[in-house]
């Protein structure tokens, strides 16, 4: 049985992980996945403060597994026996609304799911910088073709692609100066939340 699962305490495992813990045979499948939570909106300006070493406590009290953050923007990495995505949106989200007192998205993705949409990526990083390449995060699919107005506002330089899971962005010229950049969000017409190659990389590197 995997060390993190044994040193455990028994209150902060679920249901499912108790019967793991306790089944000296391992009869029972142990069905803990790897995730990714992005937070949108935090620690930007002075807003919505959100100190890491706190979440990280918060999180574990709530039953996630081997939390991790990196950096203050909202990147979280931890394990679940949760099967679905939208279950952990959600405990993530209460979590923070009841012990900071504000609301944000979040949006968690399997693990194997980023290193998919890193894999999938048109963009080479041998050939762009990646910290110019970046990756919108959907909250659901867009249901309107947007290709006209995406490339109405795109400058030369910038290139894009878009899936049902993220709209890829290369800007060299930095999406501070980008006209699309800042109305990515409201022309798809759903929530997003931004990172760029070099973040989702380190994420799926602490996911291992």
């Amino acid at each position: 049985m995997a060390e993190w699962l044994l040193s455990m305490p028994f209150r902060l495992r679920s249901a499912k992980e108790n019967a793991c813990f306790a089944n000296e045979n391992e009869t029972t499948e142990c069905a803990v996945k790897s995730w990714i939570a992005l937070l949108r909106g935090i620690n930007v300006g002075g807003n919505n403060k959100l100190p890491m070493a706190e979440l990280r406590m918060l999180l574990d009290d709530v039953g996630l597994v081997e939390v991790q953050t990196y950096i203050q923007s909202g990147n979280i990495g931890f394990k679940s026996d949760v099967k679905d995505a939208t279950s952990l949106e959600t405990l993530i989200a209460e979590t923070i609304a009841k012990s900071f007192g504000f609301e944000i998205a979040v949006f968690v993705l399997e693990a194997e799911k980023l290193i998919a949409v890193l894999d999938q990526s048109p963009f080479s990083v041998s050939t762009v910088d990646g910290n110019l390449l970046h990756f919108y995060f959907l909250k659901v699919p867009v249901k309107t073709d947007v290709s006209n107005a995406l490339d109405d506002m795109r400058a030369d330089s910038e290139s894009w692609h878009l899936t049902d899971d993220v709209f890829y962005l290369f800007a060299p010229d930095g999406i501070g100066r980008s006209k699309l950049a800042s109305k990515v969000e409201k022309t798809l017409g759903v929530p997003t939340t931004t990172r760029n190659f070099r973040t989702v990389q380190k994420l799926i590197k602490m996911s291992e």
